[in-house]
């Protein structure tokens, strides 16, 4: 049982510890501390439904449908692309507000602003639910890769299934709420810029590699 869970959660953290789409977002929104526990949850528990689609043998379903990745695929990199233009759009045209350390606007040159225009709840989930389920890589990793490996561990699977879920749920809580502490080096517009910069040209060299041809 617990080497199927330390196996579990190895191979768990090794796979979503890494820049993406969905940790792009995370890491935003923990900066800008908005919705932060319940975009955090929604990926966890999505990890979590993901893993045990595929510890069930549902992923098989998938292989025998593959027009559903390619669907998926396409739907993806739309939406990555749109998310990247908008990040891009935010970094050449900023809006001025910015979440400083102590939850206020600070401007460049250190005096207090207006409090920065929150996102509401609703469409910051949805957000977080198709940068999640919109991403074919989320099922290679989760459904298949995790699935198989497993199956492996025979009547051990679920418990190995378990360690997965506990690195996701400690990988996403962990991210959100670390994310918090580099508001005070984000507490500028220029900082912000820099960082949504990043974001459209991660989120836009994803959405081009789900498309080009292989």
């Amino acid at each position: 049982m617990l080497p199927a869970v330390a196996s579990g959660l190895a191979l768990g953290l090794s796979l979503i510890v890494a820049i993406g789409a969905q940790n792009l977002f995370v890491l935003r929104q923990g900066i800008r501390r908005e919705h932060t526990l319940a975009v955090a949850l929604v990926c966890a528990v999505s990890d979590a439904l993901l893993i045990a689609i595929g510890v069930s043998g549902l992923g098989a379903v998938l292989h025998a449908v593959p027009w559903l990745i390619d669907a998926v695929r396409w739907a993806g990199a739309v939406f990555l692309a749109a998310y990247a233009l908008l990040a891009a759009r935010r970094a050449l045209r900023p809006s001025g507000d910015v979440l400083g350390a102590g939850d206020e606007s600070i401007e460049a040159g250190g005096s207090v602003a207006a409090p920065p225009t929150r996102s509401r709840l609703l469409p910051a989930l949805l957000t977080c639910l198709a940068l999640t389920w919109l991403n074919p890589h989320v099922y290679l990793d989760t459904v298949f890769l995790l699935g198989s490996v497993a199956n492996t561990h025979g009547g051990d699977r679920w418990w190995f299934a378990l360690g997965a879920t506990i690195a996701s749920f400690l990988w996403f809580f962990g991210l959100a709420l670390g994310a918090r502490y580099l508001a005070r080096w984000l507490a500028t517009p220029r900082a912000w810029r820099v960082l949504d910069a990043v974001i459209a040209v991660v989120m836009m060299a994803i959405a081009i590699s789900l498309v080009w041809p292989r």
